[in-house]
């Protein structure tokens, strides 16, 4: 499988890059660079467009990876056109040089809600089994039996927001990884390992664990978020839904 480079990894706040189209087929786009994120972990994929050199645009309605020989997600990004397009499809070829831009409003919406989930995560000390992160709203399924409060969980985001605490990444090595298991929050979603490295979110004095997903750099950034919906799914599942507050609800 060919590799895409993901800027987005080492910089979320980066909208828009070049790059060169290495392949196009009924999969999608492949390109040897680019600045969307792809559905994983959660977290929806991104949507945007591909600016051509004669000005013309390609729309992009999500973001997936590529899967290899065994079945399983691989270093391809691949950008999946909106439909409609297959006149303009047609004319696309490898080696071509085109421009990547996302719909940032619908990322922007995804950073915020995921950080927001590492926010409940240090909120509801509790294993992982479950999570959903969209532009509309974001849950996450705690392995747990006991009840939970909503109007806390509000007030509780809320000051965690409030105190504007840096978030930040860092590169650990596989091996430091399997040294610390309790980094790990997670029951569903396991760190990628294979690489020699896994990627660190830590948001300062609240949470640290794992993470591949895109992230606001402050948590002032993620602005009022409330907890819409709580949820008992099983015996030992809590669903926590989060929405960003309406004027007059923060």
């Amino acid at each position: 499988m060919k590799h895409s480079e993901a800027l987005f990894r080492e910089d979320a706040q980066l909208r828009e890059c070049g790059a060169t189209l290495l392949r196009i087929d009924e999969r999608g786009l492949l390109l040897d660079r680019t600045v969307f994120y792809p559905q994983g972990g959660g977290q929806a994929g991104d949507s945007g467009e591909l600016l051509l050199p004669d000005g013309r645009v390609l729309v992009l309605a999500d973001t997936r990876k590529g899967k290899d020989e065994g079945g399983r997600g691989g270093d391809e990004i691949l950008h999946l056109p909106a439909a409609g397009q297959e006149a303009l499809l047609a004319e696309l070829s490898a080696g071509q040089p085109v421009s990547a831009r996302i719909n940032w409003e619908r990322r922007f919406a995804h950073m915020r809600f995921h950080t927001a989930t590492h926010l409940l995560c240090a909120l509801v000390p509790q294993p992982v089994d479950g999570c959903s992160i969209t532009a509309g709203y974001a849950r996450l399924d705690f392995h747990m039996s006991e009840p939970l409060d909503k109007d806390a969980l509000t007030a509780g985001l809320a000051r965690l927001v409030a105190e504007a605490h840096p978030v930040s990444q860092r590169w650990i090595s596989d091996a430091e990884l399997d040294a610390n298991p309790s980094l790990v929050r997670s029951m569903s979603v396991q760190p990628p390992r294979g690489s020699g490295r896994v990627r660190l979110l830590e948001i300062a004095g609240v949470d640290l664990q794992p993470c591949g997903g895109t992230h606001v750099s402050n948590t002032a950034e993620i602005g009022a978020v409330i907890v819409t919906k709580l949820e008992k799914k099983s015996a030992m599942t809590r669903r926590v839904v989060l929405g960003f507050a309406q004027e007059g609800e923060a």
